[in-house]
């Protein structure tokens, strides 16, 4: 593949990925919007945000094995496919339509979280070792640079235009990805027509719900004893997924290969890693929209909200481009190391001091501990794994990582938790330092491997 060709695949691929990750976030600056325009309780509009990480996670592991057999024959007609029903899924978002079609269009959305590992298999397979790197860590930070782009756009149009015209960005940006994916993506070779495990899909599917009905139901914290049983329970159907996967010709994933170590170590680092990180930007985001009644915190309204992730955004998409000159000199574990201790100097700052700067600034360091954990993560995580097997790996490691994310959230609420209307400053304070153990845990994890593990293969 020329250069030429190979940097306008590359800028396909990024695009799309950015398109799909601005449209995963409109859901969070509207929740407010849906519930008191379309006369739903907030319990029922956090749905909104709640249902299309689901369908994210659980469509992954499908769609990578649909495009995974062989050099991937069926990679580019699952990406279209699945990029065309997200198209779907904002025009009923857009619809005059009620609360359930809208919930509806939001799943459909959903798959756009699961084409990003799609993407990064393409960009392993065509693109040569040297831009495929740069391209896939592009591509894991996308998520990072859509937030810091969609939450401000998102709620001027809902404040300027309504409910129906802000989700009406996310049905342009999606027929433009699928646009986009349709004119660049490689036309794969032929080959076997893949089966899908039907059975694998809807136990992964269940056992997956009741780890994120944790943040989906904030009630279901006021009782211990029915988090350990939904822990329990999701965490038995697993097991029995973990046995029908080893059992059947045709799994959605190869579970020999996440038993690597490497591969083991990578998803349990990102487990941790999204707990802590997660935790802290659901403190922050949170403390920027404190009422002005409450003492402290800015009261700042949607619009400006949003805009405070911008410096997340920024320093994410600095992590990325950076990292290069990272990995040079640190390798993939002191550079992921990094990351982590900046996100902790982010945690250490907000602790201290917060005033507006200090908390932009924190937000901005968060922001680049994200970016660079995601950037570095695919490095890891692919160590040895083979071309063929890309997606669905990567479909794992983004199921584990929707998982920390949701965790993180829900623990967020759970330090936060009070008998009044809202918790005091200091409750901020420790909820703050609690995330320095998951932030500090996950580094360890990474860089007590052995320097002959830790390198992974690109190509």
């Amino acid at each position: 593949m020329s250069e030429a060709v190979g940097g306008r695949l590359s800028e396909a691929l990024v695009s799309t990925a950015l398109s799909a990750a601005v449209i995963g976030s409109v859901g969070a600056p509207l929740i407010t919007p849906v519930a008191t325009g379309m006369h739903v309780s907030f319990h029922a509009a956090q749905w909104t945000l709640t249902l299309p990480l689901f369908t994210g996670a659980i469509a992954g592991p499908v769609l990578g094995r649909l495009g995974r057999l062989g050099s991937g024959p069926h990679r580019r007609t699952t990406i279209l496919a699945a990029l065309a029903l997200v198209a779907l899924g904002g025009l009923l978002t857009v619809l005059p339509l009620p609360f359930a079609v809208l919930l509806l269009g939001r799943g459909l959305q959903g798959l756009g979280v699961a084409v990003g590992a799609l993407l990064m298999s393409v960009a392993r397979a065509h693109l040569p070792p040297e831009r495929s790197t740069s391209t896939i860590a592009a591509l894991s930070i996308a998520g990072t640079v859509g937030i810091g782009v969609g939450y401000p756009v998102i709620s001027l149009l809902d404040q300027l235009a309504g409910l129906r015209a802000a989700y009406g960005l996310g049905f342009v940006l999606s027929v433009v990805a699928l646009v986009i994916a349709w004119r660049a993506l490689p036309v794969e070779e032929p080959g076997e027509r893949p089966r899908i495990d039907l059975t694998g899909a809807t136990l992964l599917a269940l056992g997956t719900l009741g780890f994120l009905l944790l943040v989906a139901e904030p009630a279901i914290w006021s009782s211990a004893w029915l988090v350990c049983g939904v822990l329990a329970g999701s965490g038995a159907v697993l097991v029995v997924w973990a046995i029908v996967e080893r059992r059947t010709t045709a799994p959605l994933v190869d579970l020999r290969l996440l038993g690597r170590a490497t591969v083991l170590r990578a998803n349990l680092a990102m487990l941790i890693a999204g707990m802590g990180l997660y935790l802290l930007f659901s403190l922050l985001t949170r403390y920027v929209q404190t009422p002005a009644g409450a003492g402290y915190g800015f009261a700042l309204p949607g619009v400006a909200a949003g805009a405070a992730l911008i410096p997340f955004s920024a320093l994410g998409f600095v992590a990325g481009t950076v990292q290069p000159r990272l990995l040079a000199r640190l390798t993939e574990r002191g550079t992921y190391a990094l990351s982590a201790a900046i996100a902790i100097a982010a945690a250490l700052l907000f602790a201290a001091d917060q005033s507006l700067p200090v908390v932009l600034t924190a937000i901005g360091l968060l922001g680049f501990g994200v970016g660079g954990i995601s950037a570095v993560m695919p490095r890891l995580v692919l160590a040895g794994v083979p071309q063929a097997e890309t997606a669905s790996v990567l479909s794992i490691n983004q199921i584990v990582r929707s998982i920390g994310f949701s965790t993180g959230s829900a623990l967020a609420g759970l330090l936060l938790a009070t008998s009044t209307a809202l918790p005091n400053q200091n409750d901020y304070t420790a909820a703050a330092l609690w995330a320095l153990l998951p932030l500090a845990t996950t580094a360890l994890i990474i860089t007590t491997t052995s320097s002959r593990t830790a390198e992974p293969r690109t190509r």
